[in-house]
């Protein structure tokens, strides 16, 4: 979903290095893999399609930590709060 990141700390040598992918349009959303060594995240699109695509060694890699967004749930949304509408006012 859109605001979806992720986050990546590789090691550099003498220094660590920060990347972001972020899901940067609505109905977009960000994977990860780790293959054969690999670690790759990719911001994809509902059909399926990758927008980018970045990769790392998997031994370089020390932090992977996934941001997604605060999801709304489906009742505060429609802003139901668990009673009626309408009080009865015989029960």
């Amino acid at each position: 979903m859109k605001g979806d990141r992720v986050e990546i700390v590789v090691d550099a040598g003498d220094t660590t290095r920060t990347y972001e992918v972020v899901a940067s349009r609505a109905g977009r959303r960000v994977e990860t893999a780790v293959r054969r060594g690999v670690v790759e995240v990719s911001e994809v699109t509902r059909s399926g399609s990758v927008i980018r695509t970045a990769r790392f060694m998997a031994n370089r890699v020390l932090a992977l930590v996934e941001q997604p967004i605060p999801r709304e749930d489906s009742s505060e949304k429609a802003g139901h709060t668990g009673r009626p509408f309408r009080e009865d006012p015989e029960t």
